[in-house]
């Protein structure tokens, strides 16, 4: 019986920004995992970007600076990189490489995983079903999160999308099922990633949270390990314990500007936006590693945070990600109360397979399509009144502009610390559309109207 033998090979031939070209190679595979030894004796470690005859691209996830081409010594282990993988990643904050920043020890497992991963089989899925619940009331109520579902927070630079992150990823429960959230960083600054520890602080000590920080002074390559690392230790948490999780991966955006650096530097035809032609399928082939599996008991639900450059939600970024996940939650500067979430452009595709009777309340779709419409007939009676004053609008026409304030006072509006349960989000929107005359409300039936509507005067 033969036993494979790593080879370890000098031949260095070139340093380009974050990779480094080896010559010399055999048997060398595509997103092999390579150690690097340098001069000084310092390990780093690599992935195999493109194998052509005896050269192999290597990028260094470290980074290449003080490293020296002669002297350097890299050994292939003839394996995808693989982490280990099980309960003890819960309660642990780690950067963006899997490395402990919580002074603790290394993580360990009974068993590892290929960090690439694959998307889950389309013949083995089930469809998302039953809600992930958010205490933030306004995705609650209009965009309901639904386990197995990926969908996109989009947010213009300046606004909280990272606050609301982390309210997201402190506050979400699936009512009582074992849970865990996945928050996968990348890019961040030092003072935003102070403030994301504080605020998962408690569901870290609870042992139900998965913490990986990559800082925007690490190296690039790092960045782009960071959320395949995390959508790994999700898929054992998911598939292999059986619990319900949410990944958050924030900020996608700087994900992406780091494979734009990457591309760059291996000399590839850049495409829209100097970004390479494969982003839709690389952000597909991390978007496309959530959902159910037919006979387990788990789910992986995930939340990509996206900051649009100059807010233009047609950029290469938001575009390609819009046409992956199964809606959005969209902050504007329009909204002047946190979260600043547009109720009128976001959307939950999956959100009918995931509320009514036995997962949220029997009314909730019915509620939800009835408060859309008053806020889309409002807006209309906004821009009449901006032409002829509020005045000259019908009694009916200024009562719609009275539910859309209260809908931002009562509903919307809400503390970056503060959690409504479903009961009290149910409660808010009720005293919203009850702002309306009862004639108004025609989506809504008759009996849960008498159980609920208690008109204004």
């Amino acid at each position: 019986m033969t036993t494979w033998a790593p080879v370890e090979y000098t031949g260095v031939a070139e340093l380009r920004g974050p990779l480094m070209v080896v010559r010399g190679t055999r048997g060398v595979g595509w997103d092999e995992y390579a150690s690097i030894e340098l001069e000084s004796g310092e390990h780093r470690h690599g992935l195999v970007l493109e194998v052509d005859r005896d050269l192999a691209v290597v990028q260094v996830l470290e980074g290449t600076a003080g490293v020296r081409a002669r002297g350097t010594r890299v050994t292939f282990t003839g394996s995808p990189l693989r982490i280990p993988v099980g309960a003890a990643w819960q309660g642990r904050v780690c950067n963006g490489r899997g490395r402990p920043l919580d002074g603790g020890p290394p993580v360990f497992g009974m068993t590892d995983a290929a960090v690439t991963g694959l998307p889950l089989n389309p013949t083995l899925r089930e469809p998302p079903a039953d809600p992930v619940l958010t205490g933030v009331s306004a995705i609650d109520a209009l965009t309901t999160l639904v386990r197995g579902q990926k969908i996109a927070l989009f947010s213009s630079g300046g606004l909280p999308h990272l606050e609301l992150a982390a309210q997201v990823a402190a506050q979400a429960h699936t009512g009582g099922t074992p849970f865990s959230v996945v928050f996968g960083a990348m890019g961040l600054t030092h003072a935003d990633a102070a403030r994301v520890r504080d605020a998962l602080e408690e569901r870290s000590s609870a042992g139900e949270l998965t913490l990986l920080l990559n800082l925007a002074d690490d190296p690039v390559i790092e960045r782009l390990l960071t959320p395949r690392l995390a959508l790994t230790v999700a898929e054992h948490l998911a598939f292999s314990m059986g619990r319900h999780v949410l990944a958050v991966l924030a900020d996608m955006t700087s994900y992406c500007e780091a494979l734009r650096e990457v591309s760059s530097a291996r000399g590839e035809i850049p495409a829209r936006r100097a970004y390479p032609g494969y982003l839709y399928s690389d952000l597909a082939s991390i978007y496309e590693r959530c959902g159910r599996v037919r006979g387990l008991p788990g789910s992986v639900t995930v939340l990509p945070v996206l900051s649009m450059p100059a807010g233009d939600i047609t950029h290469p970024v938001p575009d390609l990600t819009g046409y992956i996940t199964e809606g959005q939650i969209l902050l504007t500067r329009d909204v002047a109360s946190y979260p600043h979430i547009d109720p009128l452009a976001s959307l939950s595709r999956m959100m009918r397979a995931g509320v009514g009777g036995g997962r949220t309340r029997p009314e909730h779709m019915d509620l939800a399509t009835q408060i859309l419409a008053a806020l889309a007939r409002a807006r209309q009676a906004g821009e009449l009144a901006e032409l002829v004053g509020e005045r000259a609008l019908s009694i009916t026409d200024r009562r719609y502009l009275a539910m859309a304030e209260a809908f931002e006072l009562r509903l919307l509006a809400q503390r970056a610390d503060e959690s409504r349960s479903l009961e009290e989000t149910f409660n808010r929107a009720w005293q919203v559309v009850s702002v309306l005359p009862r004639r108004e409300l025609s989506m809504l039936d008759p009996e849960t109207l008498d159980a609920h509507y208690r008109e204004e005067p």
